[in-house]
């Protein structure tokens, strides 16, 4: 059933950026009776899956939410098996991502990981940064009411310093003190395991972007899942705010 799914993408109007957040692998772990350390492990799976499929179908930009800042809350056990998985990742993965023209980046309060994953991360992302067919970014200890309050110190400091006025701010200047100011603001965002929220994820990026809620657990979300929801982004209707009649005069 894939590949009849692929066949019907358009390929002119792929979302260029699509951003995800991962849901549902202690739940598919504790449906099968696993710890959720296994459910974590076959997610791992899926993010493999993902991220190939869009560098075959041609998305430039995937941004995961791996790690939030909400999770470091949780059992320490599995704080520290989620850090282990997440350095196991970037070591199997990093000859295909150079391979495949896949550049690599992260992005939240990285302060906060282990030492040793901050080395993994800086390495993979200078191994990586030629890579020009997809961008992977992995959102870690990320929290987007953190980001826009650290952006907003940044700018005061600048104000402070004489460097700006506050009359200089505007939303591009805003923007650009984001961790994500060199990225384009998501076209599509997928949540798994049927929540209907964004959790801190996002919060200023995805003002227009096009939501897609799915009751499949992010260990199940495969290609056959992944290639349904572009093609239901496909069937949408993106007018930020214009009239259908001004769209058609712009083409």
């Amino acid at each position: 059933m894939s590949a009849g799914l692929r066949q019907k993408l358009d390929p002119d109007r792929l979302p260029r950026h699509v951003a995800i957040i991962m849901d549902g692998n202690g739940r598919w772990a504790q449906r099968r009776g696993l710890s959720r350390i296994r459910g974590h492990q076959e997610g791992a799976e899926s993010v493999r899956t993902v991220v190939r499929l869009c560098r075959e179908v041609g998305v430039a930009y995937l941004t995961l939410y791996a790690f939030s800042e909400e999770n470091w809350q949780r059992p320490p056990l599995e704080v520290q098996a989620l850090m282990q998985l997440l350095g196991r990742y970037l070591q199997q993965e990093i000859a295909e991502m150079v391979e495949n023209q896949i550049a690599f980046r992260a992005i939240g309060d990285l302060s906060r990981l282990p030492a040793k994953i901050q080395r993994q991360l800086a390495a993979t992302t200078a191994a990586t940064g030629g890579g020009q067919a997809l961008t992977l970014t992995l959102a870690l200890s990320y929290g987007a009411r953190s980001e826009i309050v650290l952006a907003a110190r940044q700018l005061a400091a600048k104000v402070r310093a004489g460097l700006l006025t506050p009359e200089d701010i505007d939303r591009e200047l805003f923007a650009q003190h984001l961790y994500t100011k060199d990225l384009p603001d998501p076209d599509l965002l997928i949540r798994t395991s049927g929540e209907h929220r964004i959790s801190n994820f996002l919060l200023w990026q995805l003002a227009y972007t096009e939501l897609y809620f799915t009751d499949t657990l992010w260990p199940d979300f495969r290609e056959e899942e992944f290639l349904a929801a572009l093609l239901d982004f496909q069937r949408r209707d993106r007018r930020f705010g214009l009239t259908q009649e001004q769209i058609e005069a712009q083409l």
